[in-house]
């Protein structure tokens, strides 16, 4: 693929995430973690993987997929940046009493019990955000007068408003940017991938940040179908209660999510012109959440793909946690040999 602005993905075979300082890749049978140290080496782990739906293939099905996927990702993305940030050794403080005293109680790691309160946190933040508000909103207006299309396309673009807002804001802290900016060396070293490229950070380098099969893009599918599909339901079966109206939306979520992951797919393997002005938003939208990559972030990026696709490089150096440690991406390369080798 000579065209650096190519957005047809005919291998899907590469999934990713950017993470604290590093990338993780997802290659069918594993996935590895690639973070970059203060002292400039690369520490790399990969861990074997198996899709919920190898293992029950009634979850492999279309429109079940998309909310197993959904569900799983979310799950996986959380231990992710557990792992990323144990890597980087930046969990090693000494607790607090406060922390040991409940650790003991709770009879987990401070670690796990800080990423546990993350995950619920951001649930609740997420149900407020994108469903609560939007919920208040669609109520008030209906209670105004207005129609099911009005207040439903109201609350549509209010939610969408949030998402924007949202990602807009993040992006100024710097950490977020960075790990935005690892976010756009993920994009870039799949695409070098489907392009059947050297990964090197040059060749990586002339490609977009914007994929097709983003999160990004597939959060702005979900919120379309969402208000598609609640506009024909709002129409047909309205709900005047406002807890009722969230509890709906909650509920309604796998069908959505399962609806968007196949249209998501669909227009990301497509070539035609309905397709590429359908992924078009999406596509922008991840100018909110991907930055142009230098190529120290590009070679985390390169290690994590050739590690998840080829195993761990036999030669490398251990931690005492048993992780990889490298001093160069071209280390993880599959024809890589040692210096003293080459002798």
């Amino acid at each position: 693929m000579s065209n650096t602005n190519q957005l047809a993905c005919p291998r899907v075979d590469i999934g990713g995430q950017a993470v604290m300082e590093g990338v993780m890749m997802r290659s069918p049978d594993a996935v590895a973690i690639a973070v970059r140290r203060p002292d400039g080496s690369i520490v790399v782990k990969r861990d074997d993987y198996v899709p919920l739906g190898k293992k029950h293939p009634l979850l492999g099905k279309p429109f079940i997929r998309g909310a197993v996927n959904m569900a799983t990702m979310l799950v996986t993305g959380m231990n992710t940046l557990q792992d990323s940030t144990t890597m980087l050794g930046i969990l090693d403080e000494e607790p607090t009493k406060f922390e040991k005293w409940l650790a003991k109680k709770l009879g987990k790691g401070v670690d796990k019990i800080v990423m546990a309160v993350a995950v619920v946190l951001a649930v609740f933040l997420s149900i407020g955000l994108f469903m609560a508000i939007p919920a208040g909103v669609e109520s008030l207006c209906k209670s105004a007068g207005m129609s099911p299309v009005g207040y439903t396309l109201l609350g549509g673009v209010v939610k969408i408003a949030i998402l924007i807002g949202y990602m807009a804001a993040v992006g100024f802290v710097p950490d977020v940017r960075r790990t935005f900016q690892y976010h756009g060396a993920e994009h870039k070293t799949v695409y070098c991938h489907e392009a059947d490229l050297p990964l090197t950070p040059e060749n990586a380098q002339r490609f977009t940040t914007l994929h097709p099969r983003c999160g990004t893009a597939f959060l702005l599918i979900v919120f379309t179908i969402s208000i598609l599909l609640f506009l024909v339901l709002n129409v047909v079966l309205p709900i005047s209660n406002y807890f009722l109206r969230v509890l709906f939306h909650l509920l309604m979520l796998p069908i959505v999510a399962g609806v968007s992951y196949e249209v998501l797919k669909g227009l990301a393997h497509s070539e035609s012109k309905v397709a590429k002005i359908l992924r078009w938003p999406g596509l922008q939208l991840q100018r909110l959440t991907t930055r142009q990559p230098d190529s120290k972030m590009l070679e985390c990026a390169i290690v994590a793909m050739n590690v998840a696709l080829n195993g761990m490089p036999s030669h490398c150096e251990r931690t005492p946690e048993g992780w990889g440690r490298l001093h160069s991406y071209r280390e993880s390369d599959p024809d890589y040999v040692p210096e003293d080798e080459n002798a």
